[in-house]
Protein backbone atom coordinates (compact mmCIF):
# COMPACT_ATOMS: atom_id res chain seq x y z
CA UNK A 1 0.00 0.00 0.00
CA UNK A 2 1.25 3.41 -1.06
CA UNK A 3 0.67 5.99 1.22
CA UNK A 4 1.38 9.91 1.11
CA UNK A 5 4.94 9.98 2.99
CA UNK A 6 7.10 7.31 1.92
CA UNK A 7 10.81 6.21 3.05
CA UNK A 8 13.07 8.59 1.90
CA UNK A 9 16.72 9.34 2.46
CA UNK A 10 17.04 12.90 3.46
CA UNK A 11 20.79 14.30 3.05
CA UNK A 12 22.10 17.55 4.25
CA UNK A 13 26.05 19.01 4.84
CA UNK A 14 25.87 18.32 8.12
CA UNK A 15 23.53 15.04 8.98
CA UNK A 16 21.94 12.78 6.88
CA UNK A 17 18.48 10.84 7.99
CA UNK A 18 18.37 7.59 7.03
CA UNK A 19 15.22 5.63 6.89
CA UNK A 20 15.12 4.11 10.36
CA UNK A 21 15.96 0.19 10.48
CA UNK A 22 16.75 -2.56 12.78
CA UNK A 23 20.41 -1.83 12.20
CA UNK A 24 20.32 1.50 13.86
CA UNK A 25 19.40 -0.09 17.63
CA UNK A 26 22.69 -0.41 18.28
CA UNK A 27 24.35 2.82 17.24
CA UNK A 28 21.05 4.34 19.13
CA UNK A 29 21.57 2.59 22.01
CA UNK A 30 25.29 4.55 22.21
CA UNK A 31 23.53 7.94 21.50
CA UNK A 32 20.86 7.83 24.00
CA UNK A 33 23.45 7.14 26.47
CA UNK A 34 25.56 10.20 25.59
CA UNK A 35 23.33 12.74 28.11
CA UNK A 36 21.02 9.97 29.39
CA UNK A 37 18.34 11.57 28.06
CA UNK A 38 15.82 9.21 29.48
CA UNK A 39 15.70 10.12 32.93
CA UNK A 40 14.11 13.51 32.40
CA UNK A 41 10.66 13.25 33.74
CA UNK A 42 8.86 15.19 31.28
CA UNK A 43 10.21 13.19 28.33
CA UNK A 44 9.74 9.97 26.69
CA UNK A 45 13.24 9.07 25.43
CA UNK A 46 13.74 5.36 25.46
CA UNK A 47 16.49 3.86 27.92
CA UNK A 48 18.84 1.50 26.23
CA UNK A 49 16.67 -1.26 26.88
CA UNK A 50 14.03 0.10 25.51
CA UNK A 51 15.76 1.10 22.25
CA UNK A 52 14.89 -2.26 20.81
CA UNK A 53 11.28 -1.96 21.07
CA UNK A 54 11.31 1.70 20.31
CA UNK A 55 13.04 1.18 17.02
CA UNK A 56 10.42 -2.53 16.50
CA UNK A 57 7.51 0.12 17.20
CA UNK A 58 8.82 2.74 14.78
CA UNK A 59 9.14 0.47 11.75
CA UNK A 60 5.49 -1.40 12.24
CA UNK A 61 4.36 2.08 12.67
CA UNK A 62 5.35 2.88 8.95
CA UNK A 63 2.96 0.53 7.74
CA UNK A 64 0.14 3.19 8.51
CA UNK A 65 1.99 6.16 6.81
CA UNK A 66 4.39 7.00 9.99
CA UNK A 67 8.08 7.83 8.61
CA UNK A 68 11.28 7.54 11.45
CA UNK A 69 14.40 8.20 11.03
CA UNK A 70 18.09 7.84 12.02
CA UNK A 71 20.07 10.84 12.26
CA UNK A 72 23.52 10.43 10.79
CA UNK A 73 26.33 13.07 10.94
CA UNK A 74 28.03 12.98 7.40
CA UNK A 75 31.61 13.60 8.53
CA UNK A 76 31.95 11.28 11.35
CA UNK A 77 29.11 8.37 10.12
CA UNK A 78 28.17 8.33 13.87
CA UNK A 79 23.93 7.75 14.63
CA UNK A 80 23.20 10.66 16.75
CA UNK A 81 19.48 10.34 17.52
CA UNK A 82 15.63 9.95 15.98
CA UNK A 83 13.30 12.05 14.47
CA UNK A 84 10.02 11.14 12.65
CA UNK A 85 6.66 12.22 11.19
CA UNK A 86 3.78 10.45 12.94
CA UNK A 87 0.02 10.47 12.82
CA UNK A 88 0.48 11.05 9.45
CA UNK A 89 -3.21 12.80 8.51
CA UNK A 90 -2.90 12.19 4.48
CA UNK A 91 -6.22 13.28 3.68
CA UNK A 92 -5.57 16.86 5.04
CA UNK A 93 -1.92 16.55 4.52
CA UNK A 94 -0.67 17.30 7.64
CA UNK A 95 1.99 15.44 9.68
CA UNK A 96 2.88 15.78 13.23
CA UNK A 97 6.79 15.85 13.45
CA UNK A 98 8.44 14.49 16.77
CA UNK A 99 9.93 11.79 18.57
CA UNK A 100 13.20 13.74 18.33
CA UNK A 101 15.99 13.80 20.69
CA UNK A 102 19.73 13.60 20.22
CA UNK A 103 22.94 12.61 22.31
CA UNK A 104 24.41 15.54 24.41
CA UNK A 105 27.00 16.01 22.29
CA UNK A 106 24.90 16.82 18.82
CA UNK A 107 23.56 19.62 20.97
CA UNK A 108 24.71 23.37 19.77
CA UNK A 109 26.00 21.74 16.53
CA UNK A 110 23.75 22.82 13.95
CA UNK A 111 22.11 19.12 14.01
CA UNK A 112 18.53 19.88 14.97
CA UNK A 113 18.52 23.11 12.33
CA UNK A 114 19.66 20.99 9.57
CA UNK A 115 17.40 18.40 10.44
CA UNK A 116 14.34 20.05 10.75
CA UNK A 117 15.30 22.11 7.40
CA UNK A 118 15.32 19.18 5.40
CA UNK A 119 12.03 17.11 6.70
CA UNK A 120 10.36 20.90 6.38
CA UNK A 121 11.55 21.46 3.25
CA UNK A 122 10.52 17.78 1.81
CA UNK A 123 7.54 17.88 3.50
CA UNK A 124 6.00 21.31 2.15
CA UNK A 125 7.77 21.51 -1.35
CA UNK A 126 7.95 17.74 -2.32
CA UNK A 127 5.04 16.45 -0.73
CA UNK A 128 2.75 19.31 -0.75
CA UNK A 129 1.87 19.78 2.94
CA UNK A 130 -0.71 22.08 3.85
CA UNK A 131 0.37 21.99 8.22
CA UNK A 132 3.28 20.16 10.41
CA UNK A 133 2.25 20.18 13.71
CA UNK A 134 4.54 20.11 16.97
CA UNK A 135 3.84 18.86 20.42
CA UNK A 136 5.74 19.04 23.25
CA UNK A 137 5.14 18.62 27.31
CA UNK A 138 4.42 22.28 29.00
CA UNK A 139 7.43 21.38 30.98
CA UNK A 140 10.02 21.15 28.73
CA UNK A 141 11.04 24.30 27.95
CA UNK A 142 14.21 23.13 26.09
CA UNK A 143 11.82 21.87 23.37
CA UNK A 144 9.14 24.56 23.15
CA UNK A 145 11.84 26.88 22.62
CA UNK A 146 13.69 24.92 19.63
CA UNK A 147 9.85 24.60 18.21
CA UNK A 148 9.30 28.34 18.06
CA UNK A 149 12.95 29.59 16.87
CA UNK A 150 12.10 27.14 13.84
CA UNK A 151 8.97 29.50 13.39
CA UNK A 152 6.07 27.27 15.05
CA UNK A 153 3.39 29.40 16.18
CA UNK A 154 1.67 28.05 19.21
CA UNK A 155 -1.91 26.98 18.45
CA UNK A 156 -3.17 25.98 22.31
CA UNK A 157 -2.46 23.88 25.36
CA UNK A 158 -4.31 20.72 25.52
CA UNK A 159 -4.80 20.36 29.57
CA UNK A 160 -4.41 16.77 31.29
CA UNK A 161 -3.85 15.44 28.14
CA UNK A 162 -1.65 12.60 28.52
CA UNK A 163 -0.29 10.27 31.68
CA UNK A 164 3.59 9.87 31.47
CA UNK A 165 5.27 6.73 32.66
CA UNK A 166 5.81 8.38 36.16
CA UNK A 167 2.25 8.62 36.46
CA UNK A 168 1.98 11.87 36.58
CA UNK A 169 -0.19 13.66 33.69
CA UNK A 170 0.90 16.29 31.61
CA UNK A 171 -0.63 19.06 29.86
CA UNK A 172 0.68 19.45 26.04
CA UNK A 173 1.40 22.04 23.78
CA UNK A 174 0.38 22.53 20.55
CA UNK A 175 2.25 24.30 17.57
CA UNK A 176 2.35 24.02 13.91
CA UNK A 177 3.40 25.63 10.59
CA UNK A 178 0.98 26.10 8.04
CA UNK A 179 2.13 26.33 4.03
CA UNK A 180 2.13 29.69 3.52
CA UNK A 181 4.65 30.50 6.38
CA UNK A 182 7.11 28.29 4.90
CA UNK A 183 9.22 30.04 3.10
CA UNK A 184 9.54 32.68 5.74
CA UNK A 185 10.65 29.36 7.81
CA UNK A 186 13.16 28.24 5.63
CA UNK A 187 14.74 31.68 5.18
CA UNK A 188 15.16 31.66 8.86
CA UNK A 189 16.13 28.31 9.23
CA UNK A 190 18.97 28.63 6.58
CA UNK A 191 19.97 32.03 8.14
CA UNK A 192 20.86 29.86 11.32
CA UNK A 193 22.47 27.13 9.65
CA UNK A 194 24.66 29.66 7.79
CA UNK A 195 25.72 31.68 10.87
CA UNK A 196 26.18 28.02 12.86
CA UNK A 197 29.23 27.23 10.29
CA UNK A 198 30.22 30.80 11.01
CA UNK A 199 30.41 30.10 15.07
CA UNK A 200 27.64 32.74 15.72
CA UNK A 201 24.75 31.25 16.76
CA UNK A 202 24.30 29.23 20.03
CA UNK A 203 21.73 26.56 18.91
CA UNK A 204 19.29 24.84 21.63
CA UNK A 205 19.00 21.11 21.37
CA UNK A 206 15.35 19.78 21.18
CA UNK A 207 13.50 16.93 22.91
CA UNK A 208 10.14 16.58 21.54
CA UNK A 209 8.11 13.41 22.69
CA UNK A 210 5.14 11.84 21.22
CA UNK A 211 1.77 13.58 21.47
Amino acid sequence: MMHWLEPIQLKGALVTLDPLDINHIDPLKTAVMDGELWKLWFANVPSPAQIGNYVAKAIENARNGDIAFAVRLNDANRIVGTTRFYNVDEKNRRPMLGYTWYAKSACKTGVNTESKLLLLQHVFEQKKAIAVEFRTHFFNQASRTAIERLGAKQDGILRNHQVMRDGSVRDTVVYSILQHEWPSVKNNLTSRLSFHKHGNESAVAEITPAS
